[in-house]
């Protein structure tokens, strides 16, 4: 593996299809999806291999079913010797939680554990308030945030939700809300699209489901010292001196700062290369349009791992 440090990213829901554990399931990494069942409450090889698209979008099983790929594909990237000199990790909302199993900081019981009650609450909350989604595309950020803040400030529900990459801005809020910012969306010169989701996420809408995930963080237990992971909700990198129950109940009420947080894999933490590991290719486009001059490498499947290890061997 080269000497320079490497950053692990991990995507969030959304990601999700139709039988995307089928590529993984002859690999030895795949016995730990009976694990991730049996602390999530949930048959996740069936979510990995027959569940069709329409009920995967649920919100709670879509969290499940991307968070067993990730560490699916994360414990067969370790055993093919490929994840030696990782400075830091990160993962886009749901990903948080294979970033934090990733760098040490959770165990994989614990894990699949918030992933199975963080997706309930959050199905819960959503089906409690009629909120949405959309993606404002080409608009510069400053612009969309005075957007926001203008409705915001005329009785309009709607926030930031993430700040992906440069011309790529999540909205969250009412369907009201994000229909009206889509009415306004060219006269920032941007284009607002609804996304396929099941509530307005991380906006205010998710205080009550803060507020469950708060007593299940609260029996789940740390560890002292991990490998660095970049917080959503501040893009500060935390190896074992934040606390993580706080920034995870707050990131369920506050913007994803991506851009922000692949900027300090790579600047602060000198990361050389991003590798992604599960399924779909998200943020390596994300992440070419943040740092065009960092190497970022996708590993959705077996496949890309081969590929990789070949590469690797040649170097």
């Amino acid at each position: 593996m080269s000497p320079e440090p490497i950053g692990l990213v991990f995507p969030g829901q959304g990601t999700q299809r139709q039988a995307m554990g089928a590529p993984w399931r002859d690999t030895e990494s795949w016995a730990l999806v009976e694990e991730i069942s049996r602390h999530a409450g949930e048959d996740v090889e069936e979510l990995l291999l027959r569940t069709d698209a329409e009920r995967l979008r649920r919100t709670d099983l879509a969290q499940l079913a991307v968070f067993g790929v990730t560490m699916v594909a994360h414990d067969q990237a370790r055993r093919a010797g490929l994840l030696t000199g990782v400075a830091g990790c990160a993962g886009h909302s749901l990903g948080e939680y294979s970033a934090l199993v990733a760098a040490g900081a959770l165990s994989l019981a614990d894990g699949a554990a918030l992933v199975a009650e963080r997706g309930r609450a959050m199905r819960a909350a959503a089906e409690a308030a009629d909120g949405t989604m959309g993606a404002l595309v080409a608009a510069p950020l400053e612009r969309v945030t005075e957007l926001v803040d203008g409705l915001r400030a005329a009785g309009v529900p709607i926030w930031v939700a993430n700040v992906n990459a440069p011309g790529q801005v999540v909205l969250s809020g009412s369907r009201a809300g994000v229909e009206r910012a889509a009415l306004e969306a060219p006269g920032i010169g941007g284009k607002l699209i609804t996304l396929p989701v099941g509530g307005a996420f991380h906006s205010p809408f998710m205080a009550p489901a803060a507020e469950r995930l708060a007593d299940a963080l609260a029996e789940v237990r740390f560890a002292a010292r991990h490998t660095p992971v970049v917080a959503n909700t501040d893009a500060r990198p935390y190896h074992g001196d934040g606390d993580w129950r706080e920034l995870a109940v707050r990131q369920l009420t506050s913007p994803v700062r991506w851009e922000e947080s692949v900027r300090t894999l790579t600047d602060r933490l000198g990361c050389a290369r991003l590798i992604e590991l599960g399924p779909g290719r998200t943020l390596t486009g994300m992440i070419r349009r943040i740092r065009p001059d960092t190497e970022v490498i996708a590993v959705d499947g077996p496949e890309a791992l081969t590929a990789l290890a070949a590469r690797e061997a040649l170097a």
